[in-house]
């Protein structure tokens, strides 16, 4: 069993540690659990950018440490950019909070728990930090946009999608077939990017 205390932390800290928590429980991605219950917990770490924005990361080192590799292909950077050469339009999207998309099931759930001064969570979607949640992320969205792959309108990386076409109408059309596939299945893209 993995169980950590809750790092010290800075008031500073708490206070972003607790925006964070406040956001992943508005949008559903974790809940609140007993603090009875026998579990696996591991602790939050605040990680900041160079922009000043933090982001909150699971310490997994020691449950990574026991999962098996997922072995689906991560595209190269190259070989994806190489698509892009005859393009004349091109539109770059994010997956909103990428992983978090991927619902997780209760088994798993357990094993993802994450203790601070707040209380204790467990994630109920898939965190960042998981060893084999690019893969699996990966995978699900070249399973949703196999026909866009196929007809080299789009290039997946991850919770990047790329739209490029050599004709505006074309890339109309490619924009609006993909908001169509993902609306009924809650796929949420970022407007930010």
């Amino acid at each position: 069993m993995l169980r950590r205390p809750p790092y010290p932390a800075s008031l500073e800290t708490r206070k972003e540690i607790e925006e964070h928590i406040n956001e992943l429980l508005e949008m559903d991605f974790i809940r609140n659990i007993s603090h009875n219950e026998i579990v696996n917990i591991t602790t939050p770490v605040l990680i900041r950018w160079h922009d000043g924005k933090s982001k909150l990361f699971r310490y997994l080192r020691a449950l990574n440490n026991y999962t098996n590799t997922d072995r689906y292909p991560i595209p190269r950077i190259p070989h994806a950019l190489d698509k892009l050469e005859k393009a004349k339009y091109i539109t770059k999207m994010d997956c909103m909070k990428g992983f978090h998309q991927n619902g997780l099931k209760p088994n798993f759930m357990k094993l993802l728990r994450i203790i601070c001064h707040m209380g204790i969570y467990e994630n109920t979607r898939m965190p960042f930090g998981i060893k084999n949640a690019p893969a699996h992320f990966q995978s699900m969205m070249e399973t949703i946009f196999q026909q866009e792959i196929l007809e080299c309108s789009m290039v997946i990386y991850i919770d990047y999608i790329i739209i490029h076409s050599e004709t505006w109408e074309d890339h109309v059309q490619y924009i609006d077939r993909l908001l169509s596939k993902c609306t009924p299945i809650n796929l949420k893209i970022s407007l930010k990017k």
